[in-house]
């Protein structure tokens, strides 16, 4: 069983700026991604970011060139910073892990219970 735990949401001015925080734990397998997900009421949950265990990276084209991910492999441990933030990414953050055997098959997916994040005035 994994657990995952995610911080660092809250209520921000458009604008303003977030740092997130997600740490997995329990039996992780050596290959896994990671990611950010959020869903607004009435709205299906979208892919913010991504990143693997190899270190590589991939963003929603709503978050190219203003959020970042990065993250510690070892650690099973990955941040979202948030920048310049918008009214339409207030949503709930979720973060994911995805655990893949060594061809890249999916073996199991976990959620965190979210954070919520709110942009406004």
């Amino acid at each position: 069983q994994v657990q995952l735990v995610e911080s660092g949401g809250g209520l921000v001015q458009p604008g303003g700026s977030l740092r997130l925080a997600c740490k997995a734990s329990g039996s992780i397998g050596r290959s896994y991604s990671m990611a950010w997900y959020r869903q607004a009421p009435g709205q299906e949950r979208e892919l913010v970011a991504q990143r693997t265990s190899g270190g590589n990276a991939y963003y929603a084209a709503n978050a190219q060139g203003r959020f970042i991910i990065s993250g510690d492999t070892a650690g099973h441990t990955v941040w979202l910073q948030m920048n310049s933030l918008k009214p339409e990414d207030s949503a709930v953050y979720y973060c994911n892990l995805d655990d893949v055997d060594l061809t890249g098959s999916h073996l199991n997916t976990y959620w965190g219970q979210g954070t919520q994040v709110t942009v406004s005035s």
